[in-house]
C-alpha cells in the first residue's frame, strides 16, 4: 500500500471489496448443487442394489462351504472377513452422513433441500482444526486406514486379487495430494474442506459405494464366477453408468449400459434404449453397450429400454431404468479486479479472469495492454489511452465448442498526490537547517497500488520574498539565500510540484503544495 493510514471509510471499502470477491469465488448455483442432489440419490439407489447383490453372493459362497468345504472353506472365511470390514466401514460412513444431516428440514418427499446446502462449516468445524485434522478428523482417517489393514489382512498376498488389490489401493488411497498451486495438502483436506455439504454427502455416498464395489470383485473372485447364486436372466440388474452425471444443453449424453460386472459370456440379442435399437455390433465389448443421443433440455431426464437375452430358447428382457441431468451451457465469464472495480492508467494491475464450468487452462482473454501473469486465470492490466477498456473472454468446452463473454472496465488516471518534505504532509515545522537538507518528495495516501515517484521540479516561496524555481527534489543556492532572510515563525511554500512516475515519462496530475514553519 502507499505511504499514510487507511481511513476508516477506506478500511470498510477495502472491507467489502473482499467480501464481493469471496462471495463471487464461493458462489454455487442452484443447478450445481441440485445436480450433487441427485448424483448422490443415484449412489444411494446403486448402493442399496449393491447391499442385496453382495448378501446374496456371500451367502451363495456360504452355502458352497457347506456343500464342498475343501473347496470353498477358506474362500468362505476370507469372504466373511472382507465383508465384516466393509459393512463395519459402511455403516461408519452412514453415521458420518446421518451426523451432517440429522438437524436440517427435509422437504415434503423426504429429500434433502439440496439447493440449500452449499454451506461447507458443519463438516470444516467437525473434522478440521486450523491447518490440520481435529480429532474427529483423524477418527475418520483411523477408520480408512483400519478398514483397508482388514481387508488386505482377509486378501494376504494371493495373486489372484493383485488387480483388485491395486484398484483398491487407487480407491482409497489416503495419502498427501498436491493441489494445482503446488500446495501439499492431506487428503482429507484436498477432498472435503470448503465444499458445499451436499457435495460432501455426494463423496461420502460414492466411497460407500467404492466400498460395495470392490466387496463384490472380491466376492465374485472367491466364487469363482460373476454371476450372484441365480439360475435365471431375470435376477441380473441393468446398471446405468452415464460419463459424467450432468451435461450442457446440446451436449451429447454418453455412457456405458452394463449388466451386473462386465462379463464377456453376457451377450444379448437386443438391446433398446430411449425406444432406439443399438448397433450391438460396433456398440457391444465386454459384456457392456455404449450408447449416445441429444442431451434435450435442462432438467432430469430419464433413461429406458430393455436388455434381450436368450434363456431356454425363449426372449428375456431385462429392463434399463436410468437418469442424468442436464445444467446450463456456462454463458457468462467471471471477471473481477483484484484491486477494485477499475484499472489505473500507469500502474500493473492484478486480474482474475475465469468462466464458471470450464477449467483455468481452457480460458483465454484479451484486451488492449492485457497480458498473462505466469499462471491459467492470472493476469496483468497495464491500460494506455482512452476511459474504458473491454476484455473479451472465450473458453472452450469439453467438446471442443466455444462459448464467449466480454466486460467493460472504466480506465482512470493515478490521483493527485500530496507534496510532502522529510517524508511529512501538511503543515510542517523545524528549523530552517532541516529544511535545507531535507527531500522534497510526493506520496498518494490510500492509493491501493504501491508506486514510486519522483519529484522532478517545485516552486520556493519565502512570505515577503520573490518565488524561487527549482529544477530536482531539494532546495538550491537561490532558495538557501531566500531561507537565510526568512525568521522565526515564517512560512515557506512549496508548490507547483512536479511529479512523475518512477521508470516512465508519465506526468502526474497537480501535487498539492506542503508548508513548512520555521522554529
Amino acid at each position: 500500500m502507499a505511504g499514510g493510514k487507511l481511513t476508516p471509510r477506506q478500511k470498510m471499502i477495502n472491507l467489502m471489496y473482499l467480501v464481493f470477491i469471496a462471495m463471487l469465488a464461493l458462489n454455487m448455483s442452484k443447478e450445481v448443487l441440485s445436480a450433487f442432489g441427485l448424483i448422490n440419490e443415484r449412489f444411494e439407489t446403486a448402493n442399496n442394489l449393491a447391499l442385496t447383490s453382495n448378501e446374496a453372493i456371500l451367502a451363495d459362497l456360504d452355502m458352497k462351504a457347506q456343500d464342498k468345504p475343501e473347496q470353498y472353506k477358506v474362500p468362505n472365511e476370507i469372504g466373511k472377513k472382507v465383508a465384516l470390514a466393509s459393512t463395519t466401514f459402511y455403516k461408519y460412513i452412514e453415521s458420518l452422513k446421518q451426523g451432517f444431516t440429522k438437524d436440517i428440514e427435509r422437504e415434503k418427499d423426504g429429500k434433502l433441500p439440496y439447493e440449500t446446502m452449499d454451506n461447507s462449516s458443519k463438516l470444516d468445524e467437525s473434522w478440521f482444526s486450523g491447518d490440520g485434522l481435529s480429532a474427529k478428523g483423524k477418527e475418520v482417517a483411523a477408520a480408512v486406514d483400519s478398514y483397508k489393514a482388514a481387508v488386505k489382512s482377509a486378501l494376504g498376498n494371493d495373486p489372484k486379487f493383485k488387480d483388485i488389490v491395486s484398484e483398491f489401493n487407487t480407491k482409497f488411497n489416503t495419502g498427501d495430494v498436491v493441489d494445482k498451486e503446488g500446495v501439499t495438502k492431506n487428503n482429507l483436506d484436498y477432498n472435503f474442506k470448503h465444499f458445499p455439504l451436499i457435495a460432501s454427502v455426494a463423496k461420502l455416498t460414492a466411497t460407500q459405494n467404492d466400498v460395495n464395489t470392490i466387496e463384490n470383485q472380491i466376492l465374485s473372485r472367491l466364487t469363482g464366477s460373476t454371476a450372484v447364486a441365480a439360475a435365471s436372466m431375470k435376477n441380473y440388474t441393468a446398471i446405468v453408468i452415464p460419463e459424467k452425471s450432468a451435461f450442457f444443453a446440446g451436449e451429447a449424453v454418453k455412457g456405458k449400459i452394463v449388466l451386473g460386472r462386465f462379463d464377456k459370456a453376457t451377450v444379448p440379442t437386443k438391446v433398446v434404449v430411449n425406444g432406439s435399437n443399438l448397433n450391438l455390433g460396433s456398440a457391444l465389448h465386454d459384456g457392456q453397450v455404449d450408447f449416445s443421443f441429444g442431451a434435450g433440455n435442462v432438467g432430469e431426464h430419464d433413461i429406458n429400454g430393455n436388455f434381450t437375452f436368450m434363456e431356454d430358447g425363449k426372449p428375456v428382457a431385462i429392463p434399463i431404468v436410468g437418469n442424468y441431468v442436464v445444467v446450463p451451457k456456462p454463458n457468462s465469464a467471471t471477471i473481477s479486479a483484484d484491486k477494485m472495480n477499475v484499472v489505473y492508467r500507469g500502474v500493473i494491475n492484478p486480474m482474475t479472469i475465469s468462466f464458471a464450468g470450464i477449467s483455468a487452462d481452457k480460458v483465454s482473454a484479451s484486451a488492449p495492454g492485457l497480458s498473462s501473469a505466469g499462471k491459467p486465470g492470472s493476469y496483468n492490466m497495464n491500460p494506455g489511452q482512452g476511459s474504458e477498456v473491454v476484455i473479451n473472454v472465450t473458453g472452450t468446452l469439453p467438446d471442443g465448442s466455444k462459448v464467449s463473454d466480454k466486460k467493460s472496465y472504466r480506465i482512470k488516471g493515478i490521483p493527485p498526490p500530496v507534496g510532502a518534505i522529510g517524508g511529512e504532509m501538511g503543515i510542517v515545522k523545524g528549523a530552517k537547517s532541516r529544511l535545507e537538507v531535507s527531500q522534497v518528495s510526493a506520496k498518494l495516501p490510500d492509493f491501493d497500488f504501491n508506486v514510486q515517484l519522483n519529484v522532478v521540479g517545485f516552486t520556493l516561496k519565502v512570505a515577503g520574498q520573490a518565488a524561487v524555481i527549482v529544477s530536482g527534489d531539494r532546495v538550491n543556492a537561490q532558495c538557501k539565500t531566500a531561507l537565510a532572510r526568512a525568521t522565526r515563525g515564517d512560512q515557506v511554500t512549496i508548490s507547483d510540484i512536479k511529479t512523475k512516475l518512477v521508470g516512465s515519462d508519465i506526468m502526474l496530475s497537480r501535487t498539492a503544495p506542503v508548508i513548512y514553519e520555521i522554529q
